[in-house]
């Protein structure tokens, strides 16, 4: 069934719409019809049944039949905060990773680096972004929409990720903990920060403070993984160790 989020609550028996894209995507791409039914979600886990009353391509109206659990969500809120990397790689991280459960992303500068974050395109990139997400959420499932933070600076990320029960740093090379071990270690644990380094990971010296900071170094199996890779694996162990072990 189609699934559509909407911008605030909905109450039973009472209309919905839809307009813009939407609209659009539901009268010509997917050629609906009055009677037919879509889900639709509040974006904070609450999601509905609902039928079509009325549409014409630039705005739909749909009744509010009954409320569905949400199933697409993970037991763990997890915050992916993705060093930058090179060309559209953060797009196809954030599409991927909305995919494996994140509730929120937060790109951030870091020694190594070699692409960053231009003050007048922000505002632009964010919006692209919060499309993507946005797209990748409805057709995946989700009944959260995952938030997009502009980027922020290495310390700063320290500071939020800090905060998490649990704050993995993907980091290869010596000094770091088995994966497995520390998810092992943490199975109440229902918050969780992931740090991901750019192409270059990060040097000595951001190793150090991030262990500093409390954050817990993580390596991610003997084979180093590209800037791109490396989420989606750190994601999708968090998601079988959380998930589909029961």
């Amino acid at each position: 069934m189609p699934r559509f989020f909407i911008s605030s609550s909905a109450t039973l028996g009472e209309d919905v719409v839809l307009s813009g894209a939407d609209a659009h995507h539901i009268s010509y791409s997917l050629r609906m019809a009055v009677g037919e039914t879509i889900s639709v979600t509040d974006g904070m886990g609450k999601s509905y049944i609902c039928r079509l009353s009325s549409l014409d391509g630039t705005c739909v109206t749909a009744t509010v039949l009954t409320p569905i659990e949400a199933s697409g969500e993970s037991p763990v809120e997890v915050h992916l905060f993705q060093a930058y990397p090179k060309s559209d790689k953060l797009e196809f991280i954030m599409q991927k990773a909305v995919e494996l459960g994140v509730c929120a992303i937060t790109p951030f500068e870091s020694e190594r680096c070699i692409k960053r974050p231009k003050a007048d395109k922000v505002e632009h990139n964010l919006n692209r972004q919060e499309k993507i997400v946005l797209e990748a959420a409805k057709q995946c499932g989700r009944g959260i929409l995952p938030k997009v933070y502009a980027p922020i600076s290495f310390d700063e990320m320290l500071s939020e990720a800090s905060e998490y029960p649990l704050a993995l740093f993907c980091h290869p090379g010596e000094g770091t903990l088995s994966l497995r071990k520390v998810l092992d270690a943490h199975k109440d644990i229902q918050r969780i920060a992931v740090v991901v380094g750019s192409e270059g990971g990060f040097s000595d010296a951001e190793f150090e403070k991030a262990k500093a900071k409390g954050l817990i170094p993580t390596g991610l199996g003997t084979r180093i993984l590209r800037c791109e890779t490396a989420p989606l694996f750190l994601l999708s162990a968090i998601s079988y160790a959380y998930e589909l072990i029961s």
